[in-house]
């Protein structure tokens, strides 16, 4: 249905068929890839989340490494990891008694380090602005 009113939409605008069909699929998302990417960023709202990934960034750790490192409860850390685990940001694997949990993909420590460059950059920006703000306060 969707990629009729895309082939609909292309010849009331006279654009080429298959150019419009790729602007509709890759560059419009869909409805239901824009969840996802909410869904994601949801998952990533939590502090608590993000430096457990942060953690996770490095090596594989058990929720007792977890608990300590992070000074959290064990619900709360198992709760945080099953968030994460839903989301398939991280997995784990049974060694013995113990569970281990790594990141899923290294993307996801790439996300994490784009994120901290938008913030360097931004509270850079602050800094300029602060010193200015100084500067202009002793004229």
């Amino acid at each position: 249905m969707a990629l009729a009113r895309c082939v609909i939409a292309a010849r009331r605008h006279h654009l080429d068929i298959g150019s419009y069909i790729f602007k509709y699929y890759y560059v419009v998302a869909p409805p239901e890839l824009q969840a996802l990417k909410a869904d994601l960023f949801r998952a990533l709202g939590h502090p608590a989340r993000i430096r457990i990934l942060e953690r996770l960034s490095s090596r594989e750790h058990t929720v007792q490494e977890l608990q300590e490192a992070l000074a959290l409860d064990q619900p709360a850390v198992s709760q945080h990891l099953a968030a994460l685990r839903a989301r398939h940001l991280v997995t784990s694997r049974k060694h013995g008694t113990l569970a281990y949990y790594a990141l899923r993909s290294r993307l996801v420590a790439d996300l994490l380090r784009v994120a901290r460059e938008l913030l360097s950059h931004r509270l850079t920006e602050s800094q300029s602005m602060l010193r200015a703000l100084r500067r202009e306060k002793h004229r």
